[in-house]
């Protein structure tokens, strides 16, 4: 598993916890930021995919 996918999970379960509080104390910067952060940890899991499958079809 390539660290893009680490990251980009770790920035995904990051981001919906800022989107919640945000949410929960009608603070929409750090809602906006949220959601922000959860699309780029996405973002970097979707690479971190792509590598993985990369790497496996040059090891085969």
């Amino acid at each position: 598993m390539s660290t893009n996918r680490v990251e980009g999970a770790i920035d995904k379960g990051v981001g919906a916890v800022k989107e919640a509080v945000g949410k929960a104390t009608d603070n929409e910067r750090l809602e906006a930021e949220g959601k922000a952060q959860k699309i780029k940890g996405d973002v970097q899991n979707k690479v971190g995919q792509a590598q993985d499958k990369i790497g496996d079809a040059i090891k085969h």
